[in-house]
């Protein structure tokens, strides 16, 4: 009897997206042009391995402005922050480089835009997370949480003609639209943000995931478990047909049982990942027969987005410095 021919289906796109691209190389050169250390308020991008890269090289996480020592610069991650923390850093004259990821500060003006029109706002997203916490300090008085499609009988509002829905960027597709069409049952005149908030990176991560999810018997999700994105993509791979859904930092955390009778595993990663996490994966299930791969491509990405205009402008200056 022949045995089955085992396979990979290797989505794309996975991995960095252009904003954890960004923060990731703001990190890196503000460390090569100010020397070490350099202080960075919470996890730059939300990657075990990618943070452990950054401190080997001289960055220090910090959870708050208050642990930075006065004068020093600090670098605020890629999920944003409330007016309050830029406050703060100017009250510690601390040289702030902001790496919030473009699509996220998009947001952030949305929320003041609509608070300044006394809109209630309705931010679905998830308690706790950075991104959250830094929309909602845009407004608070305006903003109320709606965490999925649970929240919605919580909400109440003061004018239903004067409501608008926004979101955190990360969030699977699929679970917000059933909140907003919930929301509308309840507030019909609810009004959507002005473009899609949800982010063009997490959209086409699980898109691709729901095309290869039904021919898997396993799915294997790089990424760490504080980032929202990757989450989601484990859950993605189940609702689209998969018969298990893991996440992983490492390929050494590869159950041997979840390959068991398996002939198909897809494999991803959500948007903080280096693809270099991915290539182990690939040589791990290589060596235990996986070594036909597919790449199956929904997308092609091309967006950049440039570095944060302070450190942009000290890099211009370092340079004219040097030359002869």
């Amino acid at each position: 009897m022949t045995e089955t021919r085992k396979r990979v289906l290797l989505a794309k796109p996975r991995g960095y997206c252009a904003g954890v691209d960004r923060a990731v190389q703001t990190v890196e050169e503000a460390l090569k042009l100010y020397g070490a250390p350099i202080y960075v308020r919470k996890q730059i991008v939300h990657n075990k391995h990618v943070v452990s890269t950054l401190e080997a090289r001289g960055a220090i996480f910090v959870e708050e402005n208050e642990e930075v020592p006065e004068g020093s610069t600090v670098i605020f991650s890629a999920h944003g922050v409330a007016p309050e923390v830029y406050e703060q850093a100017k009250q510690r004259s601390l040289k702030a480089i902001d790496a919030t990821c473009p699509l996220v500060t998009k947001v952030h003006h949305e929320a003041r835009r609509f608070a300044a029109e006394d809109y209630d706002i309705l931010l679905i997203g998830h308690e706790g997370h950075e991104e959250v916490i830094g929309t909602a300090g845009e407004a608070p008085a305006h903003i109320q949480l709606v965490d999925g499609p649970d929240g919605v009988d919580k909400v109440t509002v003061r004018d239903p003609n004067k409501v608008v829905w926004l979101s955190q960027t990360t969030l699977s597709v699929d679970e917000t639209m059933e909140t907003v069409a919930r929301l509308k049952t309840r507030l019909p005149l609810l009004q959507s943000p002005p473009s899609d908030d949800i982010c063009y990176a997490t959209q086409n991560r699980q898109h691709v995931v729901k095309e290869i999810a039904p021919e898997c018997d396993v799915v294997l999700v790089v990424g760490s478990r504080n980032s929202s994105n990757s989450v989601r993509l484990v859950e993605v791979a189940l609702d689209g047909g998969a018969r298990g859904g893991y996440l992983i930092d490492y390929a050494s955390e590869i159950q041997e049982e979840w390959l068991e009778g398996a002939t198909t595993v897809g494999v991803t990663s959500g948007a903080s990942v280096p693809d270099d996490l991915v290539t182990e994966v690939l040589d791990h299930l290589a060596e235990r027969g996986f070594a036909d791969v597919t790449e199956v491509t929904t997308a092609e990405e091309r967006l950049t987005f440039s570095l944060p205009q302070e450190l942009k402008r000290d890099m211009k200056a370092a340079a004219a410095r040097t030359l002869p």
